[in-house]
């Protein structure tokens, strides 16, 4: 048996972290097909899912004014945020992989991805690289896909 008061040895190397994968939720069948009515009334009714503040963020973006630019920063921010909260619930320890290719993970990822690019289209450069280099960081994938995506 391990003891935890042990030091660490530091010459052995980076440790690996597992994937976190988010568990899977009722709410988010079929948001993405949503109408704005509904999926605002879904947000406002689940507003722990990252994937509705998402959906309402790249709609936002989508539109390219400074108001909607505005919305979409916020949204993002807000789902972001929900993400960083589920991810740290699943076992999530600040770093590691957070896989696109689980499907409860892509909230999370494409709230990340409208944060980086609301971020950089109020000004916020530096957010903006963070945030793209975290979502690198957590998924390649993502990072593709999202961005030939859009």
């Amino acid at each position: 048996m391990s003891n935890p008061t042990a030091p660490k040895n530091l010459l052995s190397g980076p440790s690996i972290a597992a994937p976190t994968l988010l568990p899977d939720s009722q709410f988010v069948a079929g948001l993405a097909e949503a109408p704005t009515s509904e999926l605002l009334e879904e947000v406002a009714a689940h507003p722990e899912v990252s994937l509705g503040w998402a959906l309402l963020a790249e709609e936002a973006l989508a539109k390219e004014t400074l108001a909607d630019n505005l919305n979409a920063y916020a949204c993002a921010r807000t789902g972001y945020h929900r993400g960083l909260d589920a991810l740290r619930r699943s076992g999530w320890g600040g770093a590691g992989p957070v896989p696109w290719e689980h499907e409860p993970n892509q909230g999370f990822l494409r709230a990340l991805w409208a944060l980086a690019q609301a971020a950089a289209r109020i000004g916020e450069t530096d957010e903006a690289e963070r945030c793209s280099q975290f979502l690198r960081d957590s998924s390649e994938t993502a990072y593709q896909q999202l961005t030939h995506q859009h």
